[in-house]
């Protein structure tokens, strides 16, 4: 088990941590994070590649719905962040019996709303790729994929808030190993769903693995198999290994109106940030589909690959948002402050770097996702136009996950609206036609530049310093 910070040593009153001293927490929890982050594509590579040899149209089935799935993980992200925010501050407030109790609730309201985003993603699953304007020869295993991914969201909005409640505590370490396992098993489990039985060579000796032959199908179900799996250690780990979470007697199971009203003032704006970003990929998808089978597999497959870049600022936007949200809980503006931008600066300096070995590896890095010689050559040309925005998109990642920590949502949902829907689609829609793929990926980077920009904006003026969502009180110092 991973030390635990002493967070009473950075966030009493009198604490003056110098900045090397701030860099290094930072550091503390963004590696963990960032390596989870990093191993999630490499695995996700993995996955391409399996389902990618397959052939292009297995690859285009998935990427028609891939923008749906990830509007039903962002609305997961988005619930959970609600009960997380509050336990950081309050933990960073000295109020962990309150924090306890928040937790309890949070836990019920992931299992709630998982049964009913199931629920519904089934339902939909029959008609959702003929809405998106996919192909006839690709909509049957598209369908399947996503009746598959939808009977396993309960587990995996359980495992998201159980995740992001060990890391709002200021564990970031046992979280992350779990989503590495989560990967490594997703492809475990994709090799014995996606592929018939087969021979496979080993270091000159033959072994039979075993497989059920069930391809696009197969992929889903191998992921709904790891999360699962994943789900429940991740509870055992927050329910009753965490030092300042774990279940302890005396605190009720029962919602508070309180709890659930600041759940709801956090949640709702980012779920609707969530609705508009996925809405407006969910309506790139459909100016994509437009562009024919081999567009379609070529965006998902960069989509991909693009995740290299930009995984890692998610890992940091995770720190920054613990971090930030235990200094204001604590009433320490100065260290929110800092520790947001050293936050930030520590995000566009790693983007940087993975944008720049973006757009020298991008010709290799299709090569292990697709055998399809047309789709590697387009994939990697529009893979390099988004290698451009890597250091503003860094700026936006972190920078929301700074806001984010200190109970600032709504403005960032405005933001958002006015650079998707005003810039992204605009563009995609007027440059699709003219220039193909590569127009909507030049649309996707301006936009991304934008972003960062009036994100960094917002962050320096430090008016999201007093979105602090849980009530100061003198009774908890």
């Amino acid at each position: 088990m991973a030390k635990q910070i002493d967070w009473g040593e950075w966030l009493a009153p009198d604490a003056s941590p110098t900045l090397w001293r701030q860099m290094q927490l930072v550091l503390r929890l963004s590696v963990p994070a960032i390596l989870a982050e990093v191993s999630s594509i490499a695995m996700q590579y993995i996955d391409s590649a399996m389902v990618g040899s397959l052939g292009a149209n297995a690859t285009a089935a998935i990427g028609l719905v891939s923008t749906t799935t990830w509007l039903f993980g962002g609305l997961c992200i988005a619930l959970v962040t609600g009960f997380s925010v509050q336990i950081a501050q309050m933990i960073g407030g000295g109020r962990r019996d309150e924090a306890q109790a928040v937790l309890r609730q949070g836990l019920m309201a992931a299992l709630a709303f998982g049964l009913l985003f199931g629920v519904l993603a089934a339902g939909i699953s029959g008609g959702l790729p003929h809405w998106l304007g996919g192909a006839a020869d690709v909509c049957p295993d598209a369908s399947r994929y996503f009746f598959i991914y939808g009977c396993a969201l309960p587990f995996v909005l359980l495992r998201q808030a159980a995740g992001s409640m060990l890391q709002c505590s200021g564990d970031m370490r046992t979280p992350s190993l779990l989503n590495i396992l989560l990967c490594a098993l997703d492809v475990v489990f994709n090799s014995l769903f996606i592929f018939p039985t087969r021979t496979v060579s080993l270091f000159g000796a033959a072994f039979l693995l075993p497989g059920a032959g069930l391809g696009v199908a197969g992929a889903a179900l191998g992921t709904a198999s790891a999360e699962v799996v994943t789900s429940l250690l991740m509870l055992f780990f927050l329910c009753f290994r965490s030092p300042v979470l774990r279940l302890v007697k005396g605190v009720p199971w029962r919602l508070e109106r309180q709890c659930l009203r600041t759940a709801a003032r956090l949640s709702l704006p980012l779920a609707l940030e969530r609705v508009i970003l996925c809405g407006a990929q969910i309506a790139s998808t459909r100016i994509v589909s437009s562009l024919g089978t081999i567009a379609v597999a070529s965006n998902s497959l960069a989509v991909t690959a693009e995740g290299f870049c930009y995984m890692p600022g998610y890992g940091i936007g995770s720190a920054a948002t613990t971090l930030v949200g235990q200094s204001v809980g604590a009433q320490r503006r100065d260290l929110a402050q800092r520790f947001a931008r050293l936050s930030t600066a520590l995000g566009v300096v790693v983007m940087t770097c993975t944008g720049v070995i973006m757009f020298l590896a991008a010709p290799w890095m299709f090569s292990l996702l697709t055998p399809d010689p047309a789709i590697r050559e387009l994939g990697a040309y529009v893979l390099r136009i988004e290698a451009f925005a890597e250091p503003l998109f860094a700026a936006s990642i972190v920078a929301a996950g700074a806001l984010r920590g200190a109970g600032d949502t709504l403005v960032p949902c405005i933001m958002n609206l006015v650079s998707m829907w005003g810039v992204r689609i605009t563009m995609a829609a007027f440059l699709a036609p003219r220039l193909g793929l590569a127009g909507v990926w030049l649309a996707m980077c301006v936009e991304l530049c934008f972003t960062g920009v009036i994100f960094l904006v917002r962050l320096l003026r430090g008016k999201w310093l007093d979105a602090c969502v849980v009530q100061r009180t003198e009774a908890h110092p």
